[in-house]
């Protein structure tokens, strides 16, 4: 089976949906989080050095095991050289 229809599977679980729309927010900022890092080209372990932190509190934001705290956000937003932008929908 294909990931598409394995998803497509999954999807018609009303209570794999609901788990879904419930970390969606936990799932993009680790999204942002990876992407930033990587484009800057650092591994977990230099995101971690440059935050004073361990790796494997990098490994668990982004495998989304952990909500991190905003003062977190900001440590990482600078670390990375790059802003924090927080929304409120409109």
């Amino acid at each position: 089976m294909d990931w598409k229809t394995h998803k497509r599977q999954l999807l018609k679980d009303i209570e794999v949906r609901k788990a879904l729309r419930e970390s969606r927010l936990e799932f993009q900022i680790a999204k942002s989080i990876i992407e930033a890092r990587i484009k800057r080209g650092l591994t977990q372990k230099q995101l971690a050095k440059r935050l004073n932190t361990k790796q494997s509190v990098i490994s668990r934001v982004e495998t989304v095991k952990t909500t991190p705290s905003l003062s977190f956000l900001k440590r990482v937003a600078e670390a990375l050289n790059t802003s924090l932008r927080v929304e409120i929908g409109v």
